[in-house]
């Protein structure tokens, strides 16, 4: 008998004990309070939020609350780092979704489009299916930042009638399209676009203006006139005090003509001298044309490389029989593709080169998400310039970052562009008040004497 009560008084024992140390763990303390205390007072002494002490204790909540001497108050735990992460992201989301409303781009996931040529047929198709997978990259990459989006691809080859593509399940539902690739396919993307509000990003070259008669329409490809005048205003900038020093070298093929004479305009309309020699000339005469009081800078009427190796060859012999005479050189896009071979020149030629991209292979994000392209797809990418996978990554985040963060808003502005690039810097300006956006991004790689590499963005 006594056993059997011994056992039923443990019994109740531990019923009624477990509660009370559910409770206890519950929470880190539970404070008494006092005359004078407030609830401001007692959350700052335990170093937590006032929404954190009333979120702990709900009456607090309540209308006409009072905090009164001998209150039995709760104390919750310190939050950890990630989970004050988790709240703040979810107060964001709240908020978001309280301004915009369910259905705005910018609180769900993104629906991107993507119509290119994705096949192994020919050069293009595989060019453009790099390119697309460093838009899947991208897609990763947000996803990891709290950025959702849906995928929809579709193969359109030089042949095809994307009219029939705009027919498919999921076309009129994109927020963004990323094609095409083939001038004919642009104007019926481009109305199917504008009718159904879709943003529709034109990522390579293609001929026509069609972007000045389209709101939608986003064109990442500069003309080469708008390329060499950017190309010439940076001149401008950069050298106001160096002696300009042209090199013809007698190549017939070449079009950089146009480049020469036009930034020749512009010195003579500033009244800039400068010097024209010629890659036959004898020795003495090449060397009148440089200055031996001010930094000279050396432009070519060709970007081919034999030309580029015959000057080089020409500097370094004037430089041995006059090493005070100081010399940079602006370049061509085109030299980058040369830069195994005389990335030790443009240093010690302090070389400027325009360009619209750049790759850079010592970067170590570059590095690291070619290994990742590497680990996804058991290949390296294509040695192109500029490389597909890194394009198709850059303008995925410059433009899926934009829309979730400015929805129908974002235009590409300088000012809204909240990714910095790998290779290919984007920068939109509308082309008229009816028009579209026309990408202006421009850079110099400048190749400085004490080997680094420093790129300046306009």
């Amino acid at each position: 008998m006594k056993f059997i009560s011994k056992c039923i008084l443990l019994v109740f024992l531990l019923s009624t004990g477990f509660p009370v140390m559910a409770q206890t763990n519950k929470w880190r303390d539970i404070y008494k309070a006092k005359k004078k205390d407030t609830l401001f007072g007692i959350a700052k002494k335990y170093d937590i939020t006032l929404v954190e002490l009333m979120d702990a204790n709900p009456d607090m909540k309540k209308e006409g609350y009072e905090l009164k001497k001998g209150d039995m108050i709760f104390i919750p735990f310190e939050k950890t780092e990630a989970q004050k992460a988790e709240e703040a992201k979810k107060a964001a989301e709240a908020e978001r979704l309280k301004l915009y409303g369910p259905n705005d781009v910018r609180n769900r996931a993104i629906r991107v489009g993507v119509m290119l040529p994705l096949h192994n047929v020919d050069g293009d198709g595989r060019r453009m299916v790099e390119f697309y997978r460093g838009i899947l990259m991208a897609c990763d990459t947000l996803k990891k930042q709290g950025i959702s989006t849906n995928v929809f691809a579709w193969n359109v080859p030089i042949d095809a009638d994307i009219r029939q593509t705009l027919l498919e399940k999921n076309a009129d539902n994109c927020d963004i399209i990323f094609g095409p690739l083939y001038t004919k396919q642009v104007g019926a993307l481009s109305e199917f676009c504008r009718t159904y509000n879709i943003k529709m990003v034109i990522p390579f070259s293609i001929n026509g203006n069609t972007v000045e008669t389209n709101p939608q329409i986003f064109q990442v490809y500069q003309s080469v006139s708008n390329l060499n005048q950017d190309a010439i205003n940076a001149f401008m900038e950069r050298f106001p005090n160096h002696h300009p020093v042209f090199v013809d070298c007698n190549d017939s093929t070449s079009q950089k003509g146009i480049f020469t004479m036009g930034l020749r305009k512009q010195l003579d309309a500033k009244g800039v001298k400068y010097s024209i020699t010629n890659l036959k000339s004898p020795d003495d005469a090449f060397a009148r044309a440089f200055s031996t009081s001010q930094q000279n800078v050396v432009i070519l009427n060709t970007a081919r490389s034999p030309q580029l190796n015959s000057t080089l060859a020409r500097l370094n012999t004037l430089k041995a029989g006059n090493p005070s005479v100081m010399i940079s050189m602006f370049g061509y896009t085109e030299w980058l593709m040369y830069t195994k071979v005389y990335t030790s020149y443009y240093h010690k030629y302090d070389t400027y080169i325009p360009t619209s991209f750049y790759y850079n292979a010592q970067s170590t994000l570059t590095q690291q998400l070619e290994q990742k392209y590497r680990k996804w797809f058991n290949s390296d990418m294509q040695p192109s310039l500029p490389r597909f996978a890194i394009t198709g990554f850059d303008q995925a985040n410059f433009f899926l970052k934009g829309l979730h963060q400015y929805g129908a808003d974002f235009k590409g502005l300088k000012s809204q562009n909240g990714y910095s690039h790998l290779q290919t810097p984007l920068n939109f300006k509308q082309t008229n008040a009816m028009g579209g956006m026309q990408n202006e991004a421009f850079m110099l790689v400048h190749y400085t004497p004490d080997n680094r590499v420093e790129s300046i963005n306009y």
